[in-house]
């Protein structure tokens, strides 16, 4: 395949399982729409420059861009996603003992969805002193209907981002458990902009393994919510 047209199949899938419409893209690379569109074609033969600032707008590093880690173009956000109550899919856990605690998601959020649990989770956090709780999240199953990996839409991480600076405030450590390589870029450029990323892990790996990770990290040997999936 042409390196332009390639390039442009990896914009189209990143946009796509970010809930992204190709104005919205542009508008946040400060590019054309039909710019973006003639990329996504193939038919530009698109600058550092450009390349640099699309993958800010994607929340990626530019390296990632050009990463084996795939997906399919299918947009993601759409209605049939959102139609599972929130409450079926969010649950979440605390043990007072070790102070932990623990969440989970299942396919995607809503900025509404994040509002819901921010309020429910910090709700639980007020019970706590600073820096008391350690925090463990698990993303593993934040999956569109067709069964592929998303990533926080620009609503979501900008409600994300709110949340975490209410967190900050709480949280000694948080790990979150990812489901991919796109999603750790995501969640670091979400933790950045809250400014909890010096306490937050993201990992993405063998499942096993990345729940061993989590559990290391928090100083726990297992969680009554998160455990690593059957084979």
């Amino acid at each position: 395949m042409d390196i332009r047209a390639e390039f442009g199949q990896r914009v189209r899938e990143l946009r796509a399982r970010s809930g992204m419409s190709q104005e919205i893209l542009a508008h946040r690379a400060e590019l054309d729409r039909t710019y973006i569109s003639g990329v996504e074609r193939g038919e530009r033969n698109i600058s550092i420059v450009n390349i640099e600032k699309i993958a800010a707008a994607l929340q990626v590093s530019v390296a990632y861009m050009f990463s084996n880690e795939r997906f399919s173009a299918t947009p993601a956000y759409q209605q049939k996603d959102l139609s599972v109550p929130l409450k079926e899919r969010f649950k979440y856990q605390v043990d007072s003992e070790k102070r932990i605690l623990a969440f989970q998601v299942h396919g995607l959020l809503s900025g509404e969805h994040v509002d819901y649990m921010s309020r429910t989770l910090l709700g639980i956090c007020n019970a706590f002193g600073k820096e008391e709780l350690n925090v463990l999240v698990d993303h593993r199953d934040m999956k569109a209907s067709d069964g592929e990996p998303v990533v926080y839409s620009p609503e979501v991480a900008e409600k994300a981002v709110t949340f975490q600076r209410e967190l900050l405030k709480y949280s000694k450590r948080v790990v979150a458990l990812c489901n991919s390589e796109f999603m750790v870029q995501n969640l670091n450029h979400v933790a950045t902009q809250s400014g909890i990323i010096h306490k937050a892990t993201h990992i993405f790996g063998r499942d096993k393994e990345m729940v061993g990770r989590a559990y290391e990290l928090l100083g726990i040997n297992d969680n009554e919510l998160i455990k690593a999936k059957a084979n």
